[in-house]
């Protein structure tokens, strides 16, 4: 299965941002999440159309399972 952890902050003007990690590692905490969501806040490293993040909103691991179909 493939993983993406999904981070999602609120920008400025109210919009959502959502910044997408293939293969987080494994066994990630909360904790860990928070940290690096608020670094990320505080250094202002993202911005959408001159809109900056101003807060964390949420953060989730998605998980998928492909199955391709051999077309020969």
């Amino acid at each position: 299965m493939n993983q993406v952890l999904e981070l999602v902050f609120e920008l400025a003007d109210g919009k959502s941002l959502t910044l997408s990690v293939p293969s987080p590692k494994a066994g990630l905490t909360a904790a860990e999440v928070n940290s690096a969501m608020q670094a990320i806040v505080a250094a202002n490293a993202f911005s959408r159309e001159g809109a900056v993040i101003a807060a964390r909103k949420s953060a989730r691991i998605v998980e998928r399972e492909v199955t391709e179909f051999d077309m020969n």
